[in-house]
């Protein structure tokens, strides 16, 4: 399913930018997916950054995976499918953070997380085959759709944003310490088990709030891409963070603009451009150490932003 019906976005982008964005900018459903995008961008560019970190991945995965189980059982007993994205994912998070005790049993969390992805998928089709009818935009549920976004998602997913935006401020230090060195965080008086039930929480509110708009199964273009983009292009933390949410925004715009004027799924733009860029900054990084290589140099590590 493409961005709209209208005939207009096929003429494609042309070489007027002021004309190209008022087109994208004329119809209330594309302004709705402009805003929500612009949201869940920050936070997914703030939480991925940290998720990439913390080598949590296959955990925001999993996470990203539950929105199918939620969607469909918000379907089953009448709700939105956006309840059972949050739901889901919430208390998904909730049984993860809690194996992991604070980073001590890493094992442990990955066999739980493991445990909880086929479980949460198993618990999806059996939500399906219970539904007496179609499930209505099941493509959608896997791969997004914005023409969906209401004014009310999109004051919600800015909600959400915000309490990110203070969540990262408060907790930004300590995070970072304890995800770097959690033994020496702890000695150090710095609650990690707390920080990491936290933060795996909130990573699961972030994964149901992308997953609306990328779809389950592209969610990881705007989690993973930008973070780890940016942290191929700068070590410096500060720098890579702010270009991590930077990048996230580049590519939600970029694509949702091509999705507009050439009428393919959002999602697969997207995806697309968050590759592009990863691959960019990849050949980048190589490029910059090959003179340093070829001298025998090593590559210093900034540690601070």
């Amino acid at each position: 399913m493409g961005m709209g019906t209208d005939p207009l976005p096929l003429a494609g982008v042309s070489l007027n930018l002021v004309s190209d964005v008022r087109r994208l900018t004329q119809f209330p459903f594309m302004v709705n997916a402009l805003a929500a995008g612009t949201a869940v961008a920050i936070t997914a560019g703030l939480i991925g950054w940290f998720m990439v970190l913390r080598r949590e991945s296959f955990a925001g995965h999993t996470l990203s995976l539950m929105a199918f189980p939620g969607a469909a059982g918000a379907l089953l007993i009448g709700l939105p499918a956006a309840v059972g994205f949050f739901v889901f994912s919430g208390v998904s998070a909730l049984v993860i953070g809690l194996s992991g005790a604070g980073g001590r049993h890493r094992t442990q969390e990955s066999a739980v997380t493991g445990t909880v992805q086929a479980f949460g998928l198993a618990c999806g089709f059996l939500f399906l085959s219970l539904y007496a009818g179609v499930l209505a935009g099941y493509e959608d549920l896997l791969f997004g759709n914005f023409l969906g976004i209401t004014s009310a998602q999109v004051l919600v997913l800015g909600a959400l944003t915000l309490l990110t935006v203070g969540f990262i401020a408060l907790v930004a230090r300590p995070l970072l310490f304890a995800s770097l060195d959690p033994a020496v965080a702890r000695a150090s008086g710095v609650p990690v088990g707390g920080l990491s039930l936290v933060f795996i929480l909130v990573l699961g509110l972030a994964v149901a709030a992308t997953a609306q708009i990328t779809g389950v199964l592209l969610v990881f273009a705007l989690l993973v891409a930008p973070a780890a983009s940016a942290q191929q292009l700068t070590a410096r933390i500060g720098v890579s963070l702010v270009l991590t949410v930077v990048l996230a925004l580049l590519i939600t715009w970029v694509g949702l603009a091509l999705a507009y004027f050439y009428n393919y799924p959002a999602g697969f733009y997207i995806t697309t451009v968050a590759f592009a860029v990863y691959v960019l900054a990849r050949a980048g990084r190589v490029a910059a150490e090959r003179p340093r290589r070829m001298r025998g140099d090593h590559p210093i590590v900034e540690a601070t932003g």
